[in-house]
């Protein structure tokens, strides 16, 4: 027998939606993965040669420039739809999960700038192990004196563009769970596919783009807890209301 409120949310698991992403922040927090970002962004470096992927024509122009513009599409046939929602009353239904979806996808792609210039994170290409000029430092210390000009390097942009779409998980969850759970692989594997492809040009450390995935996930979750989220608790008044005789 099917037990669950019509028009309530799926409930949220929090150990693994809340607890395991915050736990993973906390442990990054504590325990600085310098020496794994130094040795996965070894395998990709050269003396004298630099990055494998710096001058690749498919990492730059295409994983990179086109493939963050197919994303922007995304969010602004986003924005058209929930216009649209205000215009055409059959939509009016989906303005919620559109407004859902262009909040979250704005807010985890907004806040990547301010905080890359709060942290002042230099990119490997910047180090001086890697050809560059700069020292490095770990993110809680104090900058290193700035040879040549700040970094801007921490949390990663580009695999933002991936992982912002965590949020069309959160915005199927409830309506097509088997497609959300596809929605979700494939921000995971979006995301981790730029993130590889920034760490093999340089222009990451791989934990500035696990960073990144976490942000982005806790805000998409945030905003579906805000917006979307419809616990069978909060529902059950109204529906004895409605079932209720008249008199």
């Amino acid at each position: 027998m099917n037990h669950s409120t019509p028009g309530a949310s799926r409930p949220l698991r929090i150990g693994l939606a809340l607890v395991l992403p915050a736990t993973l922040i906390a442990l990054l927090l504590l325990v600085e993965p310098t020496r794994l970002d130094f040795a996965i962004s070894d395998l990709f470096y050269q003396p004298g040669v630099g990055f494998a992927g710096k001058h690749s024509y498919w990492l730059e122009n295409v994983l990179h420039d086109r493939a963050k513009q197919g994303v922007i599409l995304i969010g602004v046939l986003a924005i058209a739809g929930l216009l649209a929602s205000w215009l055409h009353r059959p939509w009016a239904a989906w303005r919620r999960p559109l407004g859902y979806v262009v909040l979250a996808m704005a807010l985890s792609t907004a806040i990547v700038s301010p905080v890359k210039t709060l942290t002042g994170v230099h990119c490997p290409w910047d180090l001086t192990r890697y050809g560059g000029a700069e020292t490095y430092t770990p993110l809680l210390a104090e900058r290193a004196p700035v040879v040549d000009s700040p970094g801007r390097c921490w949390p990663g942009g580009h695999a933002s563009s991936g992982f912002t779409l965590f949020a069309l998980y959160f915005v199927l969850r409830d309506r097509r769970p088997r497609l959300a759970r596809a929605a979700l692989l494939f921000a995971l594997g979006l995301g981790s596919l730029f993130s590889v492809g920034r760490v093999m040009q340089g222009a990451h450390f791989l934990s500035h783009n696990l960073w990144t995935a976490l942000f982005d996930w806790m805000i998409c979750l945030g905003c579906y807890r805000l917006l979307l989220y419809r616990p069978a608790a909060a529902l059950q008044p109204a529906i004895a209301l409605e079932a209720a005789p008249r008199r």
